[in-house]
């Protein structure tokens, strides 16, 4: 069930709206500006188009579109103008909202970033995109973990961006720390189609969470965004998925409330726990080791794949970028510190 679309809501319901975004060109700040605007147009078409949406989602890069530009006027703060201007547009319309932001870094690449705000105009969310598309995407890896946060209505709300997706340790990080529904935002093209689907799936069932995914849509003259938001219910089950039509917004409601009694009272897959509680059958609460070599050698700062010295990309050369000189810095630019490339809101 999705309410018909959103078009019904119930008490324990969270209504989400996933709007696919005609994929715009912006190559000035003129064209920054104006993009900003026609977000907050959008805000106020699901806003009417949907008396009681709770949350409207926009696509990743739908303020700066696919240029993959790193230029400074092109980048956006906390504090500049347009995400106040998203702020001001949740407060009007009284809704909570998700936006994508490339965030200035003045100490290395820009992030590839996502907020959301809540119907008080207040950033509830704030999160630097983990996996950067390499060898396609120039951003600064991210450094602000996975925040898990009480969205509307209660509802334990994470967000992670496009590529992140396809690493099923990012849903599950998203669960573990108690999420009932995630938020994939995207710019993905058409060749992606497949194994968005497959994914936006896979990361329901396997963590008995909600999945509610949304990527821009239509042609910037040099890609064509696909569109094809999807509302996955925690069995995997497709509720609600769009298509091709820019601007459309796919609406669903989604039962919270469901997906904590499921994590409760399932036996038979519910793996977000059974993964650590192995064979519980057996033994006394289950096997509680981690048997996984990867995540050994992770933590021990030692990950090699046995084909690692055969990988090709190892950088984003075969993209135009330059490979890069710097070593990772965990602690680049943590929130409080100076960012703003003298844009700041009026």
């Amino acid at each position: 069930m999705s309410g018909l679309g959103g078009l019904n809501k119930t008490p324990n319901g969270v209504t989400i709206g996933l709007v696919q975004l005609k994929l715009p060109v912006v190559e000035t700040p003129a064209q920054l500006k104006a993009q900003a605007a026609r977000i907050v147009e959008m805000v106020g078409k699901a806003r009417r188009g949907y008396a009681g949406m709770d949350l409207v989602v926009f696509p990743e890069y739908a303020l700066h579109g696919l240029s993959m530009s790193t230029r400074d006027e092109l980048m956006c703060t906390l504090d500049g103008p347009e995400v106040a201007s998203f702020k001001q547009a949740c407060v009007a319309n009284r809704i909570w909202g998700c936006f994508s932001i490339m965030e200035f870094n003045p100490n290395g690449n820009p992030y590839n970033s996502g907020l959301v705000i809540d119907d008080q105009g207040e950033i509830k969310l704030y999160y630097r995109k983990l996996h950067p598309w390499v060898p396609v995407e120039p951003w600064e890896p991210g450094n602000l973990g996975i925040p898990v946060i009480d969205g509307p209505k209660g509802c334990k709300l994470a967000l992670i961006i496009c590529h992140d997706g396809m690493f099923p340790e990012m849903a599950r990080e998203c669960a573990y720390k108690g999420a009932e529904i995630m938020i994939r935002t995207a710019g993905y093209t058409a060749p992606i189609r497949h194994s968005w689907q497959i994914t936006n799936q896979a990361n329901a069932f396997q963590n008995l969470m909600v999945t509610a995914s949304v990527c821009l849509c239509g042609s910037d003259g040099s890609f064509d965004s696909m569109g094809e938001a999807m509302v996955c219910n925690f069995d995997g089950t497709v509720m609600q998925q769009g298509g091709g039509r820019a601007d459309e917004i796919i609406c669903a409601e989604v039962r919270p409330d469901l997906v904590r009694e499921a994590r409760i009272h399932w036996g038979v897959e519910n793996n977000i726990y059974q993964v650590g509680h192995r064979g519980y059958v057996a033994v006394k609460g289950g096997a509680r080791d981690c048997p996984y070599t990867f995540m050994q050698d992770m933590v021990a700062g030692k990950y090699a794949l046995p084909w690692e010295d055969a990988v090709v990309e190892k950088d984003g050369r075969c993209c135009g970028f330059d490979a890069p000189t710097r070593d990772y810095d965990p602690n680049n630019m943590l929130p409080g510190q100076a960012s703003t490339p003298g844009r700041k809101a009026a």
